[in-house]
C-alpha cells in the first residue's frame, strides 16, 4: 500500500476540526491495522446459525438474524445485548435492514417462510407482514435516499419493491426474471448503489449479474398504462417488462463457456452477494461455485473472448484491447503481421524498471523457478501495480497463471498476453501463451489461427518443439470435435446454456451478448457450501476485499493489487457474513457458529493471534482443491479430514523473462 505522512494529517486536524472526519475516514482501514487485526469478542446470545449482519448508520448498534428466528439489537461497543425480539418467522432469517431515516427503529427481516416482516424495535412488535414472495426471501435492500421504500429478492425470482406509506400493504413486482430465464431462476442478492439510489444490482443463479435503473422502469411502466387506456392493443402485441436501456449485465468473461462444463459436473454457479463501493463505480460479486471478482461501472470492457470472431478483422477502431468503441460489436485482436495494436507504441520490454521494481520482479522469477506460483503471480502484480505499462510483468505474470492453472487462470493469462502484446506487439513468448490459452479455454480454431500467426512472424521458432507439440495438441482436439460441439462453437450457444429447460427469450440474449467483463479476481477463499456467503469492501475508500470461506476462515485482499493479505480463523466451520464497520476499523463477521465474532487491530504488545492462518498459499491450494473435489471427498473435508494442497504442474521449465528470447520456454503441459 501507498506510504502516508500521518505525523502532517493529525497536525492539520488539530488545526482545523473540519479534517477531522476527513482523517478518519481516510486512516480508518490501513495496512498496519489488516496485519494487527484479531478478535475482541463474542457475543452470544442465538442459539443457530447467524445468517446476516446490518450496521446502522452511525455504527453504533449492530443486529442479527438466524436460524432461531430471533433478530438481535447489540450494543457492539460494549458486547451487550440491547434487544431481543421474536420476529415471528416461522423459519430461518437471511437478512435483516434498519430502514434509513427511522432513528434506528424500523427493522425489516426476510425469511425462508417466504414473508418480509417490518418491526418496530421500540415497542417490540412486527408493525407489517408481506407475504407477496412464493419462495425463501434472500436478501432486502434499502437506499439512503428513499426513506419509506426497500427491495427484497427471492428464489421465487422475483425482486419487490415496498413501500410503508401505501395502505394497500402489497409490495410491487420491480423484476421478474422469470420473464427472462425461466421458471428456474432464484434471486439470491441485491444492492442499491450508495451514491445514485437509482442502480439496483441483482445476483442470481448463473454466472450473469444484472443492474438495473429504477427510475428508468417506473417511468416506461407509468407511460405504458398511460398508452395503454388511451389505445387499444392487438393480441399480438407484446410489451417488454423492462425498457430497452434500464439493465445492463456484467459477467466474468471465461464463465459461460465453461458453465456447460460445471454443469456436467454438477457444479453450480450463483451470485451469493452484491455489494457498491463506497464511491459507487464498483461492483463486487462473490461468485459461488467460483472466485470474487470486481466490474468496473466507470471504464467498462468486453469479455475477451467474447463473440470470437472465426477470421480476425483489421479494424482497430471497432475493437481495442478487448474494449469496444461502438458498444456492440467486440472480438478478440489475435496478434499477427496484418493486424494492428495500440497505435504504435515503442515496445516496452526496452523499457528498464526502476531498481526497487527490478527486485520484485527477480524475486519474482525465482519464485517461478521454484515453482511456488502463487507468490510469483503477488509478486509480478505488485510490480504491474507501480508499473502498469510493462510488459515483460504482463508476459510474466501470464505464465505463472498457466502454470498454476487455477479456476480463471487461463482467462487471466490470455488478458495479460493481450496487454502485454498491445504495449509490445513483439512480445515474443506473449504471442505464444496467447495461442496456448485460447486452447485450453476451449477455442481450438482460434488457437490453431493464432499459432499460425506466431509462425508467420516468428519463423525461427516454427518447427520449436513447443510450437510441435501445441500444434499437436489442436489437431487432435478439432479431429476429436464432433459435428455438435461444431454447432454449438459457431452460433451463442454460451448463453443459452443457463437453464437447460427453458427457451432463453430473445431481449435476454442480447443483454448477455452485451455483457461487461470483470476488472479484478480475488481467488483462495472457498463458496460451494451456502448461497448467502457474503464479499465486502473493506475502507472508507474500499481498499481491501473481505470474504468467507467454507474453510471456516474469512480472506482479506488488497483490492488494487489482488494481492492475499491476511487470513483469519472466523468459524468452526464457515464464515458467511462479514460486514465491515462504516468508519472504524472493525469487523463483525458470523457463520455456522451461534455467535457473533467482533474483530479489530490488537496491541502491538498482544503478541500472540492464535486466529490468524500463518499458511496463507496452503490454504488457498487447498480451497482451490475443494472448489473442484468430488461430493464425496468434499464430505470429508466438511467432517474435518485434512487434505494436502494442489499439487504442482509438472518439472515444465521457467519462464524468466531474463532467459533467451531466442527460444519459447512455454513448454506445453
Amino acid at each position: 500500500m501507498t506510504t502516508v505522512n500521518i505525523t502532517r494529517d493529525i497536525l492539520h486536524r488539530q488545526i482545523r476540526d473540519k479534517r477531522a472526519s476527513g482523517f478518519q475516514r481516510f486512516h480508518h482501514v490501513t495496512d498496519p491495522f489488516i496485519k494487527r487485526l484479531g478478535l475482541e469478542a463474542e457475543l452470544q446470545g442465538h442459539t443457530g446459525c447467524v445468517n446476516c449482519l446490518e450496521w446502522n448508520e452511525r455504527g453504533d448498534l449492530l443486529a442479527s438474524g438466524s436460524d432461531d428466528q430471533h433478530a438481535i439489537i447489540w450494543d457492539p461497543f460494549r458486547h451487550k445485548k440491547l434487544t431481543t425480539m421474536h420476529t415471528g418467522h416461522t423459519a430461518n432469517i437471511f437478512s435483516v435492514k434498519f430502514l434509513p431515516h427511522s432513528g434506528d427503529r424500523i427493522l425489516v427481516t426476510g425469511a425462508a417462510d417466504t414473508k418480509v416482516h417490518v418491526h418496530d424495535l421500540t415497542v417490540k412488535e412486527t408493525i407489517h407482514v408481506f407475504s407477496d414472495h412464493t419462495n425463501r426471501v434472500k436478501r432486502i435492500a434499502t437506499a439512503p435516499m428513499w426513506p419509506n421504500t426497500f427491495w427484497s429478492a427471492a428464489e421465487d425470482g422475483i425482486i419487490r419493491q415496498y413501500d410503508l406509506r401505501d395502505s394497500s400493504k402489497h409490495s410491487e413486482v420491480l423484476i421478474d426474471l422469470t420473464e427472462f430465464c425461466g421458471q428456474l431462476v432464484e434471486a439470491k442478492c441485491l444492492a442499491v448503489n450508495p451514491r445514485d439510489n437509482n442502480y439496483l444490482a441483482v445476483g442470481a443463479n448463473g454466472p450473469f449479474v444484472r443492474l438495473y435503473d429504477i427510475r428508468m422502469i417506473h417511468n416506461y411502466r407509468k407511460s405504458m398504462s398511460q398508452s395503454s387506456s388511451a389505445a387499444v392493443h392487438t393480441f399480438c402485441e407484446r410489451q417488454k417488462p423492462i425498457p430497452d436501456g434500464a439493465g445492463q449485465y456484467y459477467v466474468a468473461g471465461h464463465l459461460p463457456v465453461k458453465l456447460p462444463d460445471y454443469n456436467n459436473r454438477l457444479r453450480v454457479l450463483v451470485a451469493t452477494y452484491v455489494t457498491f463501493s463506497p464511491d459507487g463505480t464498483e461492483l463486487l460479486v462473490n461468485m459461488g461455485g467460483e472466485q470474487v471478482y470486481l466490474f468496473d461501472l466507470t471504464f467498462k470492457q468486453r469479455p475477451y473472448t467474447f463473440l470470437l470472431p472465426k477470421k480476425c478483422q483489421s479494424s482497430t477502431g471497432d475493437v481495442l484491447n478487448g474494449k469496444t468503441t461502438n458498444g456492440v460489436s467486440n472480438g478478440i485482436h489475435l496478434p499477427s503481421s496484418h493486424l494492428c495494436f495500440a497505435g504504435s507504441q515503442m515496445p516496452s520490454s526496452s523499457m528498464e524498471l526502476p531498481p526497487h521494481l527490478e527486485k520484485i520482479k527477480q524475486q519474482a522469477n525465482d519464485a517461478f523457478a521454484r515453482q511456488q506460483w502463487t507468490q510469483a503471480i503477488q509478486l509480478y502484480s505488485l510490480g504491474i501495480h507501480q508499473a502498469n505499462c510493462n510488459a515483460m510483468l504482463y508476459g510474466n505474470r501470464a505464465a505463472a497463471y498457466m502454470k498454476r492453472k487455477w479456476d480463471g487462470d487461463h482467462y487471466d493469462a490470455l488478458r495479460d498476453c493481450l496487454k502485454a502484446l498491445t504495449l509490445n506487439p513483439g512480445h515474443l513468448k506473449a504471442h505464444f501463451r496467447l495461442a496456448r490459452c485460447l486452447f485450453e479455454l476451449k477455442y481450438v480454431s482460434e488457437a490453431l489461427e493464432c499459432l499460425d500467426d506466431f509462425k508467420g512472424k516468428f519463423p525461427d521458432q516454427a518447427h520449436s518443439s513447443a510450437c510441435d507439440a501445441l500444434y499437436k495438441d489442436i489437431r487432435a482436439a478439432l479431429f476429436s470435435k464432433t459435428e455438435s460441439d461444431d454447432k454449438k462453437n459457431n452460433s451463442s450457444i454460451r448463453f443459452h446454456s443457463f437453464s437447460r429447460k427453458e427457451s432463453i427469450p430473445e431481449d435476454e440474449l442480447v443483454l448477455r451478448e452485451r455483457s461487461f467483463d470483470y476488472k479484478h479476481r480475488y481467488c483462495g477463499h472457498c463458496n460451494t457450501t451456502t448461497d448467502i456467503k457474503e464479499a465486502n469492501f473493506f475502507g472508507s475508500k474500499g481498499q481491501y476485499i473481505v470474504s468467507g470461506s467454507d474453510d471456516g476462515s474469512f480472506f482479506i485482499w488488497e483490492k488494487e493489487t489482488t494481492n492475499l493479505v491476511r487470513i483469519l480463523q472466523g468459524d468452526e466451520s464457515i464464515v458467511n457474513c462479514l460486514q465491515p464497520h462504516p468508519s472504524y476499523c472493525f469487523l463483525a463477521t458470523s457463520g455456522i457458529d451461534p455467535v457473533v465474532r467482533l474483530w479489530n487491530p490488537r496491541p502491538e504488545t498482544e503478541t500472540e493471534n492464535g486466529r490468524v492462518v500463518e499458511d496463507m498459499e496452503g490454504a488457498a491450494q487447498a480451497n482451490q482443491r475443494r472448489m473442484n473435489a468430488d461430493p464425496l471427498e468434499v464430505m470429508l473435508l466438511n467432517m474435518g479430514y485434512r487434505i494436502t494442497g494442489l499439487q504442482g504442474v509438472g518439472p515444465d521449465a521457467s519462464d524468466d523473462e531474463d532467459s533467451s528470447e531466442g527460444q519459447v520456454q512455454c513448454r506445453p503441459s
